[in-house]
C-alpha cells in the first residue's frame, strides 16, 4: 500500500506494507508512480518518502514470482527504471529516510532520492547471493562510484549488509542519524527546503544530475552553472534573495 499526504506544501510518500517489510511488487510499483505524479501535479515545494514498520524497503516482493515465467526486463526495465528516473526529475527537492532493511529496489528508491537520511540501523548491501541473482536497480553503480571495484564485489559476494553509519561514512548517503530520531531530522529538512528558494534549488538538481550521468568536468559545469543563474535571475525568489540581503533582513521565498 502506499499512502499520500500533502500538507504544507509538503509531501509525504509512505510505503505502508509493515508486514513484507514494505517490499514492493507490480501494483506497488505503479501506485508510487501515480503518488510521485500527484505530489508533482499538487506543486508541492518538498517530498518526503519513508517506510513504514521496521524498515524502508525490503526490496522485490517475490513470495508469488515463478522464476520460469517472471518477466524480470518488464519488471525493472518497464517500471522500476522509469520510476527511478520519475522522481530523480521530481521538480522539488526530494529526502528519504533509511531505516532498517534498505535493499533491491528499496535501494533503488533512495538512490532516485535527492537527500537520503540513513537511520544507525539501516542495513545496506547486496542480498543477491543467496538468491542466485544479480544487484539492480542501480546498485552497481552507486556501490562502485563510492566504493570502488574491489569494494563493490566484496559485498556482492559475501552479501555483507553496511551499516547506516558504515553507508554514510562511505558517501554514499547524506546523514546517519540514531534510528529514533532519523524521521524528524528529515522532516525537519523536508520543511526547511519547502520554504526555500525552490527553482534555485531545482537548477542545481538538475546540474547534480549532468555531472551524475554525463561525468561534466569543470568547464562543462561552469557553464550549466552560468546558464541556471542567467535563468534565475528572473525569478520571484532571485529578486527577493537580493533585497533581502541588501536591506539586511531574512528573505520570504514563494518558490517563483
Amino acid at each position: 500500500m502506499i499512502d499520500l499526504t500533502i500538507d504544507e506544501n509538503i509531501a509525504e510518500v509512505v510505503l505502508n506494507d509493515p508486514q513484507k517489510l514494505n517490499a514492493l511488487d507490480e501494483g506497488a510499483l505503479v501506485a508510487l508512480d501515480a503518488a510521485f505524479t500527484e505530489a508533482a501535479d499538487g506543486g508541492v515545494r518538498a517530498l518526503l518518502l519513508r517506510g513504514e514498520g521496521r524498515a524502508f524497503c525490503a526490496g522485490r516482493d517475490i513470495a508469488d514470482v515463478d522464476p520460469s515465467t517472471d518477466d524480470v526486463n518488464r519488471f525493472l526495465g518497464g517500471l522500476v527504471a522509469p520510476l527511478m528516473k520519475k522522481m530523480s526529475e521530481f521538480p522539488a527537492p526530494t529526502f528519504a529516510v533509511a531505516h532498517g532493511a534498505c535493499l533491491g529496489v528499496g535501494l533503488g528508491l533512495l538512490i532516485a532520492t535527492d537527500v537520503v537520511y540513513v537511520a544507525d540501523n539501516a542495513k545496506i548491501g547486496s542480498p543477491f547471493a543467496a538468491l542466485g541473482a544479480s544487484l539492480d536497480s542501480g546498485g552497481h553503480a552507486l556501490f562502485y562510484n563510492r566504493l570502488g571495484a574491489h569494494r563493490t564485489l566484496d559485498l556482492i559476494y559475501s552479501g555483507r549488509l553496511m551499516t547506516g553509519e558504515e553507508a554514510v561514512a562511505a558517501g554514499l548517503f547524506s546523514r546517519v542519524f540514531p534510528a529514533d530520531e532519523v524521521l524528524e531530522a528529515t522532516r525537519a529538512a523536508a520543511h526547511a527546503a519547502a520554504s526555500g528558494a525552490t527553482q534555485a534549488f531545482v537548477a542545481s538538481k538538475r546540474i547534480v544530475q549532468k555531472l551524475r550521468g554525463d561525468r561534466l568536468g569543470l568547464w562543462q559545469s561552469l557553464a550549466l552553472e552560468a546558464q541556471a543563474q542567467k535563468a534565475l535571475r528572473d525569478t520571484d525568489d532571485y529578486r527577493e534573495g537580493f533585497a533581502a540581503f541588501q536591506q539586511k533582513r531574512e528573505p520570504k521565498f514563494s518558490g517563483h
